[in-house]
């Protein structure tokens, strides 16, 4: 059996494609069984959706409703059942300076390789979705000040995302994605551009690792993993390509369910029973159970 990495040795592994400028893709993942299916695809990075998690634990919408004690159990949760590094969402720090740096000592000892912090202010929203305001530009840079401080592992990854372009412009959020990586981010995250130009601006403007958001019918063009490596960009994260394909699906089979009363012949696909089975482990609990099954009385217990 593999052993499984370490919390270091994934955070060594992801922050040295990253330093090296090796292009990263990353799915989101929002609960274990989408977590554990993109493990086993050999992506180099996974990306905790803020928007999918907290609809998958909550039901409720990305604005601010979950709190850091929901977000970190689910990140320890995710690291714990993957062998693969996770970035994860971690929204505005949860509060202020003292908030930030609990989040960025808790999300790291959680197993995390990374932790994107934002510039909204709280009660944030989805970054794809209207009404999004920011803090200035010097709160902000504290905050980055303050996470990357707080770590304690130096290849503990530090995303600054901001939202400003929507709002106040492309040319402010490049001025604060500068002074977010002047600050010690290591990635750096400008919020739904508009236009493959913007996105190209971005990419020469900013000297640092830069990461594009993309959200199937969001604000920003989907470009190809060659395309935005061209342009400058080192990680592509796609938050809800998952949550939207298994919504998709339930919506399809739940549908033939209710008006057929059956799910024969339903034209939704079904992940074999037993490859689910596999998935989840339950061949390590058969395992387990034959060698560790009460013996019929009269038997010697195991391993006698």
């Amino acid at each position: 059996m593999t052993e499984q990495p370490t919390a270091g040795d994934k955070r060594r592994r992801l922050a040295r494609q990253v330093r090296e400028g090796r292009f990263v893709v990353a799915p989101g993942i929002f609960d274990m069984i989408s977590a554990r299916i993109a493990d086993g695809l050999g992506f180099d990075c996974l990306y905790m959706t803020g928007f999918g998690t907290v609809a998958s634990l909550l039901g409720l919408p990305d604005a601010g409703l979950a709190t850091y004690s929901d977000m970190v159990e689910r990140v320890a949760r995710f690291a714990e059942g993957t062998a693969t590094p996770i970035v994860a969402d971690a929204d505005t720090g949860y509060g202020g300076l003292l908030n930030v740096a609990h989040a960025v000592r808790g999300y790291e000892a959680a197993g995390a390789a990374g932790i994107q912090i934002e510039d909204q202010e709280f009660p944030k929203k989805c970054g794809h979705t209207p009404g999004r305001r920011v803090i200035p530009t010097a709160d902000m840079v504290r905050k980055i000040r303050v996470a990357a401080d707080a770590r304690r592992d130096a290849d503990f990854l530090i995303v600054a995302r901001t939202d400003a372009r929507t709002t106040l412009g492309l040319d402010e959020a490049l001025r604060r994605a500068e002074a977010y990586r002047a600050a010690g981010a290591d990635i750096l995250f400008v919020e739904s551009p508009e236009s493959e130009a913007e996105m190209e601006a971005i990419g020469r403007r900013i000297a640092a690792p830069l990461l594009a958001n993309l959200v199937e019918g969001g604000r920003t063009p989907m470009l190809t993993p060659q395309r935005l490596d061209t342009i400058g960009y080192r990680m592509a994260i796609y938050p809800a390509s998952g949550f939207l394909a298994a919504a998709a699906a339930l919506s399809g089979i739940y549908g033939a369910l209710r008006e057929t009363g059956t799910t024969n012949g339903a034209a939704t696909p079904l992940h074999p029973f037993a490859d689910m089975t596999r998935l989840m482990g339950f061949e390590k609990v058969w395992a387990f159970e034959r060698r560790w099954a009460e013996p019929p009385p009269g038997d010697p217990p195991p391993g006698e």
